[in-house]
């Protein structure tokens, strides 16, 4: 088995030792894991961050498979050990909170209270729009990086990351949504999923 310094030693390598040891120490949350939260947290843990809190209260469906990091053994565990369980194949030594509840309005301050970097990766707009708002008015300090408009087969250039305001980022094409019909596939939800996850990198190495 490769070692935490051989492991460490090849990210190094790669992304430079400085860089790599700030990533080291830092960590994200995600607060749902389908196909954009199960992308955001394959990329943080192939980067070599060093912890994740990894959210959702659903299990692994066959029509997950299309666009999640999900295999077919995985059928009907929780979401939140099989995305742990793939994770520790990439980095088993990445630390790994899971909290395998519903994210509600009444529960957003417990559960988000020691993550400042939080991806919201929520597949209806209700869901989205209830955690991006109780982000901002309860922890306008926290970073938050949320996604809008991934579906269909759409131009690629179109996925883009917007400045919101100073802590809040929006990636995504704005657009797009599965709720009219748009079928969602792994192409471009890995694009969206690619733009947040490079944010909250850029985030964490520019603040840390």
């Amino acid at each position: 088995m490769v070692t935490r310094e051989e492991l460490k030693e090849a990210l190094a390598e790669r992304h430079g030792r400085e860089t790599q040891e700030i990533l080291a120490r830092s960590g994200a949350a995600i607060a749902g894991l389908g196909g954009l939260g199960s992308n955001i947290a394959f990329s943080l843990a192939r980067t070599g961050i060093g912890y994740l809190h990894l959210i959702d209260f659903d299990c692994v469906d066959i029509t997950n498979l299309n666009r999640q990091q999900y295999f077919i053994h995985q059928i009907g565990m929780k979401k939140t050990e099989a995305l742990r369980e793939n994770l520790l194949q990439i980095n088993p030594y990445l630390e790994i909170r899971t909290d395998c509840v519903k994210v509600e309005e009444s529960n957003v301050r417990e559960l988000l209270a020691e993550d400042r970097y939080i991806c919201e990766a929520f597949d209806k707009a209700e869901n989205k729009a209830m955690l991006v708002n109780a982000v901002l008015e309860q922890f306008p300090e926290k970073y938050l990086v949320a996604a809008s408009g991934m579906a269909g087969f759409g131009d690629s250039n179109r996925i883009r990351t917007r400045k919101v305001t100073e802590h809040f980022y929006l990636c995504g094409d704005e657009t797009s949504d599965a709720e009219k019909g748009i079928c969602l596939t792994a192409a471009r939800a890995a694009l969206c999923a690619a733009h947040q996850a490079n944010m909250i990198v850029s985030l964490i190495l520019e603040n840390e």
